[in-house]
């Protein structure tokens, strides 16, 4: 059976103050106390812009943390690719996270490409470019467009031993399906809610400010029973973050598999 880890996408939230953080936590105290929650995060800060390695190094490593760290790629590598410029995004991205590798606690650089990015020529060979570039990262990618969802492109997900993340999203044309295949000994699921009416609005809090209900939990510990008879690692993030709705959901589900001999106590 798979080991399982579960945690939530970003840790330091104004608004889990009070719900999760006692009342008058500054930011900097955020990881500390999340790390008594969770063994991993997947930090997404670094999507507006992947930090110098040495101020990860100093944040992570030497706060004296060694828990289980996913990094999303900067949207220069996802959403705004400058075709002249990306190679350099990319050193500086791999240059980030390699201290993070060496010492055993990155979990996965994830890229997540946003609907826009299509199946077509030329996103194809860009991405065949990405992965191999970070071929020796342990990288995920999430494609957030139905029409990555081919047979094609799973063979070619499992020969690179790359996984494809597992979604949990609105059910809304065209949007990727909610489809659990395991491409790589490493399975990454992300649950962002089920916010049809605000989705495709401009407000990231509204469109995923929304908790699971424990039938929808429920639900999911039997998808990832199935998924842990295929994978060795199993990392679930909730994305639902919005007045910590995200850690209740996170603690749910952890509270089920543990209950189904899934997941061993992460004391």
């Amino acid at each position: 059976m798979a080991e399982i880890l579960i945690g939530t996408s970003g840790y330091s939230y104004p608004d889990w103050v009070g719900p999760v953080y006692p009342d008058g936590t500054d930011a900097d105290h955020c990881l500390a106390l999340y790390a008594g929650l969770f063994p991993t995060v997947e930090l997404d800060f670094s999507y507006c812009g992947i930090p110098e390695a040495e101020n990860l190094t100093k944040h992570l490593i030497n706060g004296g943390l060694s828990f289980g760290v996913s990094i999303k790629a900067s949207q220069t590598l996802t959403r705004n690719v400058n075709p002249a410029q990306w190679e350099e995004e990319a050193k500086t991205c791999l240059a980030a996270v390699e201290p993070l590798q060496r010492a055993g606690l990155l979990e996965a650089l994830l890229f997540q490409f946003p609907y826009s990015f299509h199946y077509i020529s030329g996103n194809r060979r860009y991405l065949d470019k990405l992965l191999t570039f970070f071929r020796n990262v342990p990288a995920a990618v999430e494609f957030r467009s139905a029409d990555w969802y081919t047979g094609r492109v799973i063979e070619e997900m499992k020969s690179r031993k790359v996984p494809l993340v597992c979604l949990d999203l609105p059910e809304l044309p065209k949007l990727a399906p909610q489809m659990d295949v395991v491409t790589a000994p490493l399975a990454y699921i992300r649950l962002h809610g089920r916010n049809k009416e605000a989705w495709r609005g401009p407000s990231d809090h509204a469109r995923y400010d929304y908790l699971y209900t424990d039938s929808e939990i429920e639900a999911w510990a039997a998808r990832i029973e199935c998924i842990a008879g295929e994978a060795e690692r199993i990392l679930v993030y909730f994305n639902n973050y919005p007045f910590g709705k995200a850690v209740l959901n996170a603690q749910a589900l952890e509270k089920i598999l543990k209950k189904k001999g899934l997941m061993g106590n992460q004391e």
